[in-house]
């Protein structure tokens, strides 16, 4: 889990929503183009201000980090679930599944190293349908050796048919504000 005083900040974003003229809802007669992206390393939902006559499709990656900027004027801030637009939402998903599937060893570490939260609950089982069997499960499986890949583990215990799926539901619910703990949003 991350800690929650920490500031992070993102390097790379993928786009989920560009929309050129703005929000259709605002008054304002200057409406500036908006871009709304899942940053990679800390899966935040941001708002981009993306530079002049500059048109991004879903999916694109923008480098937002600190230096010479492409695309991406400047970050306008972090932003709630509840500010997506329908577009937006639609394509969160599958963006989290582009990002777990470019960075599986960090989400496969996630089950070699989960420990217990409390006495009664363990990180596994906050993973959606994972629960103490399958928890006890995955322990067993990691100490004889690691999990190597998504597939390694699929293999290791039969009971966990979706893994990726698992650890990408868990991350839209984070951000959907539906979770107490964050294992994986920053």
């Amino acid at each position: 889990m991350i800690p929650q005083n920490v500031s992070l900040k993102e390097e790379q974003a993928l786009v989920l929503d560009y929309l050129e003229n703005g929000y259709p809802f605002e008054q304002d007669a200057l409406k500036t183009p908006i871009v709304q992206a899942l940053g990679i390393n800390h899966l935040t939902i941001l708002e981009l201000i993306p530079k002049r006559d500059m048109h991004l499709q879903s999916h694109q990656p923008v480098y937002i980090g600190e230096g010479k900027r492409e695309e991406i004027h400047h970050i306008k801030g972090r932003i709630p679930y509840e500010k997506l637009t329908s577009t937006a939402k639609n394509e969160l998903p599958h963006v989290i599944e582009e990002v777990v599937a470019k960075d599986e060893k960090k989400f496969v570490e996630f089950f070699n190293k989960a420990q217990p939260l409390t006495m009664r609950m363990h990180q596994l089982e906050l993973l959606p349908g994972l629960g103490k069997k399958h928890m006890w499960e995955v322990i067993t499986a990691r100490k004889g050796h690691p999990f190597e890949s998504f597939e390694d583990l699929k293999s290791k215990v039969k009971l966990i048919p979706d893994p990726k799926g698992m650890i990408v539901k868990r991350i839209l619910s984070e951000l959907e504000g539906k979770e107490k703990y964050q294992l994986f949003v920053g």
